[in-house]
C-alpha cells in the first residue's frame, strides 16, 4: 500500500478505527508510514487526555449525582461596547459524553460551532436570554446579567433541581445554586452554557453587522477594537451602542 494511500486511511479514521489501524502499519519500516503512525498515536494519546479531563471537568456534575437536573449558567458580552449580554441554562443528560467542552474563550470560532450542535442536539434542555444595551444602560451590566440569567433559567423546559453558575450567586431564584469561580473551566454543564451563550450573541452580531454597517461588528462583536473606535467617533454611535459605556472614552459621545 502506497504511503498516500496510508496517510488518508489513517486521517480519516476514528479514533477508534486508529486503536485497530496502528498495529497494522507499525511494522511498516518506511520512513513516511513510521510518521504517519507516529502522528496517529499522538492523536490517540490526545484524545485519552481529553477523556482525562472531560472527566474531571464532571466534578460537580458528580457532587450533585443524587439530582435530576443538573443546570449550567453562563453569559457572555460583558464587556463590548454595542450589544446584549447573553445568558445560556443547560442541562445535560448524566451519561452525555461532549468532549472539548471549555470556556467558550478557549476555543476557536469553528470548535465552538461544532460544539454548539452538539449541544443543541443531546441537551436536555437549553434557555437562552438576552438583556439589551437599553437594559444595561437602565440598571447598570451585573444587574443586566442577572436579568439575562433568570430569563435563561424560565425558558427551561424543565425545572433544575440545582444551578452551577460561573462566579455568581443569582438573585431573586428560589432554586439552590452554587456560585464556582472559573466554573466554565470545571464543570461540563457551565462550559456548555458558556459556548451556547458565545454561539447565540456572536451571531447576532453578525446580523447586526448588516442592519448597522461601518462598525465591523461581525468581526468585533461589538469590543472595541480600534476600528470599532474609530467609526464611532467618525459616524457616532448606533442604536444598540450601551451609551453609559461611551461615556469617558476621548472622542466618543
Amino acid at each position: 500500500m502506497g504511503i498516500q494511500e496510508i496517510n488518508k486511511i489513517l486521517k480519516e479514521a476514528s479514533i477508534e478505527e486508529l486503536r485497530m489501524l496502528i498495529p497494522q502499519f507499525e511494522s511498516d519500516e518506511r520512513a513516511g508510514v513510521i510518521k504517519l503512525v507516529e502522528r496517529a498515536k499522538k492523536r490517540v494519546l490526545a484524545f485519552e487526555e481529553e477523556v482525562k479531563r472531560t472527566f474531571q471537568m464532571k466534578e460537580y456534575e458528580r457532587k450533585y449525582e443524587k439530582c435530576r437536573y443538573i443546570c449550567g449558567i453562563d453569559e457572555v458580552g460583558r464587556g463590548p461596547l454595542a450589544g446584549p449580554v447573553v445568558a445560556a441554562a443547560v442541562i445535560l443528560p448524566k451519561d452525555v459524553e461532549i468532549y472539548y467542552l471549555n470556556d467558550s474563550k478557549q476555543l476557536s470560532e469553528k470548535k465552538r460551532e461544532q460544539l454548539y450542535d452538539e449541544i443543541m442536539e443531546k441537551a436536555v434542555a437549553v434557555g437562552i436570554g438576552f438583556a439589551d444595551e437599553k437594559v444595561i444602560d437602565e440598571i447598570n451590566i451585573l444587574q443586566a446579567d442577572y436579568v439575562a440569567m433568570r430569563q435563561a433559567i424560565s425558558k427551561l423546559s424543565v425545572t433544575p433541581d440545582i444551578l452551577l453558575n460561573d462566579a455568581v450567586t443569582i438573585p431573586e431564584v428560589a432554586i439552590p445554586q452554587e456560585a464556582i469561580i472559573k466554573g466554565d473551566t470545571k464543570s461540563a454543564s457551565i462550559a456548555a452554557a458558556s459556548i451556547v451563550a458565545k454561539v447565540t450573541r456572536d451571531r447576532f452580531m453578525v446580523k447586526m453587522d448588516k442592519e448597522y454597517p461601518g462598525y465591523d461588528f461581525a468581526s468585533n462583536k461589538g469590543y472595541g477594537s480600534a476600528r470599532h473606535m474609530q467609526a464611532i467617533r467618525e459616524i457616532g454611535p448606533c442604536e444598540i451602542h450601551r451609551r453609559t459605556f461611551l461615556k469617558g472614552i476621548s472622542g466618543l459621545a
